[in-house]
């Protein structure tokens, strides 16, 4: 004689009766170094770091787990470059959500800027900035940073984020002009990548190649950078 089996309940279990409720994530409150950072331009950068905030994570421009730590990881981070920066043509490669380019153009509207990506929605969105927050000094061009023309050759490119030191030197060095600069920041690895560079730092004749360090006591974590000049 079979065993009667119960009935399945009809009671569904409590995760798939209860909604999922996610907590907002609130966005850094600006920290007291960005006033001294940016100056005239602080209502500016403010504008961008909201824009940022609200539209970033649905654009898969940022996490979702930046926004409290939005201003100090990343605006400041960026911002704390640009005393390196001199009047000129900048080229930024990799742009994204304008980290550090669009940082940078307001920081420094004494500087142009070229920034160059890729990627059509981060493309518009970069556009969309420029429109949105008036920033005379950039221009968007959409292009890997191998295959941009630039029509004149750039004074000092930036990159955060974008790849090892030895692999951007081949994407970043041709852009150029002699005894123009690299700017790139880097993590903690950043000694580490200079000795994995040693053929390309000798291919594309980089010299005085250093790390600056930079923010300390003033920012919560140092920015590091890693500045070549191209003979």
């Amino acid at each position: 004689m079979s065993e009667s089996v119960a009935p399945a309940s009809n009671v569904p279990d409590r995760a798939e009766s209860e909604p999922l409720v996610v907590e907002p994530v609130e966005l850094e409150i600006e920290p007291a170094a960005a006033a001294g950072l940016f100056g005239s331009q602080i209502d500016r950068i403010r504008a961008f770091t909201h824009n940022l905030a609200d539209q970033g994570e649905k654009l898969g421009l940022i996490g979702p787990l930046e926004l409290p730590r939005l201003w100090s990881r990343h605006i400041l981070n960026c911002a704390i470059v640009a005393p390196l920066l001199n009047p000129g043509l900048v080229g930024d490669v990799g742009s994204g959500a304008g980290l550090p380019g669009l940082v940078l153009a307001i920081a420094r509207p004494d500087v142009n800027f070229v920034l160059i990506e890729p990627m059509e929605r981060r493309v518009a969105w970069l556009n969309d900035q420029v429109t949105a927050l008036a920033l005379p000094n950039v221009t968007v061009v959409r292009a890997r940073a191998e295959e941009a023309r630039m029509p004149h050759p750039l004074d000092q490119v930036t990159a955060r984020a974008v790849s090892a030191f030895s692999k951007l030197i081949p994407l970043t060095a041709p852009l150029l002009r002699k005894g123009g600069e690299l700017i790139l920041m880097k993590g903690e690895g950043a000694q580490r990548e200079i000795e994995a560079a040693t053929q390309p730092i000798r291919k594309y004749r980089l010299r005085d190649v250093e790390i600056i360090t930079l923010g300390a006591g003033v920012l919560p974590e140092v920015t590091r950078v890693i500045r070549a000049t191209v003979d």
